[in-house]
């Protein structure tokens, strides 16, 4: 039987679990940082980390990229595209701390805050730099299918 995230934090008052997957990349690495959450006091702020259940029901520890009356908008640090909509009820707990190599490293660190000042303020050039990135991939399969269709239609017109 596994145990759900809401029970263990409303249990204990603290919850720390091993990240895994990798939106929050560069910040925390799979399979090998240690996240620390505890329940949230109150609304969230900008560039909080939280968990949430999204619309399915599955876990998710972003980034808070906006927040309004109305909701929140999430975006891992690894990720270029957000998920809004996010409701206070579905925040489950936030991030407090993260040990990486056996230290523990607090949110509320001046070089943890420098870092996500950066890492934020820098997103629409690494957004920039990811299409780019991304860009010979684009073109090598448009230019594949491109020839596939065309040899396609060569066929056909030779029945």
């Amino acid at each position: 039987m596994s145990v759900r995230f809401e029970d263990e934090l409303s249990r204990r008052g603290i919850l720390v679990y091993t990240c895994v997957g990798t939106s929050m990349l560069p910040m925390l690495r799979q399979k090998r940082d240690l996240v620390v959450l505890k329940p949230p006091a109150g609304r969230l702020r900008k560039h909080d980390v939280a968990l949430y259940r999204d619309g399915n029901g599955k876990y998710i520890l972003h980034r808070v990229i906006k927040a309004s009356p109305s909701g929140y908008m999430f975006r891992g640090d690894n990720n270029r595209t957000g998920e809004s909509g996010i409701r206070d009820d579905q925040i489950i707990g936030v991030l407090t701390a993260f040990i990486r190599d056996g230290r523990e490293i607090q949110v509320t660190y001046v070089r943890y805050r420098l870092y996500v000042r950066l890492w934020c303020g820098l997103f629409p050039l690494r957004a920039a730099l990811l299409r780019c990135a991304a860009m010979p991939d684009r073109l090598k399969r448009r230019w594949k299918r491109f020839h596939e269709r065309r040899s396609r239609d060569k066929n056909r017109k030779n029945i």
